[in-house]
């Protein structure tokens, strides 16, 4: 099952999330993120970590596959309104609302679908949930993402049985920086609920 800490800005939150158990990390090059991470940054950090650890590139309304080359990314993470699919390993992002369904997970390249909670005109990191029983027995390989931390990741994977979790915003002290219990805490029980 794929782990992941999404939003990770330095060094410290990166080895902290590996050292805990995480198996993915998410870097965020979104402009109007309080994530957002700069190209230099990102660079130095992805170098420092270990070839097993998956660096996803979370991209909004594009998926620039020179710049994930450049960076050595293995995934990219799309969200918003792309007229065409990068042929590159991607993650499509989908907003899940009221009568979600499997035919809204449209893009038959993705390796998978991350699914999230709406969140008006941001992208990601509200530390809101969905309901996770729309999206149980989907066929396609499912990321549960939206308002995850220890208190629930065991039961959103027991009621979506997902290929994976992802958290960010509810695993912060401020955004943009992991608290580093919080983080811990999620992956160990996202963990032990696999």
């Amino acid at each position: 099952m794929i782990v992941k800490v999404c939003g990770i800005t330095n060094i410290e939150d990166a080895r902290a999330a590996v050292d805990a158990g995480a198996n993915a990390l998410g870097f965020n090059f979104y402009p109007k993120s309080p994530r957002c991470i700069s190209l230099e940054t990102a660079q130095s950090i992805i170098a420092a970590l270990p070839a097993s650890i998956l660096k996803v590139g979370v991209y909004v309304n594009e998926a620039p596959a020179g710049q994930a080359a450049q960076l050595q990314l293995d995934v990219l993470q799309v969200h918003g309104e792309l007229t065409q699919y990068p042929s590159a390993r991607h993650w499509k992002a989908v907003t899940v609302k009221a009568g979600f369904h499997a035919d809204l997970l449209d893009d038959p390249q993705a390796e998978a679908f991350l699914l999230d909670a709406p969140a008006a005109d941001r992208y990601g990191g509200t530390g809101k949930t969905f309901d996770w029983k729309l999206v149980r027995g989907f066929d396609r390989r499912i990321i549960v993402a939206g308002g995850l931390d220890a208190s629930n990741v065991a039961l959103a994977i027991a009621v979506a049985q997902p290929w994976g979790v992802d958290a960010c915003s509810r695993i912060e002290s401020a955004p943009g920086k992991k608290d580093p219990r919080k983080m811990a805490a999620f992956i160990e029980a996202a963990l032990k609920a696999i």
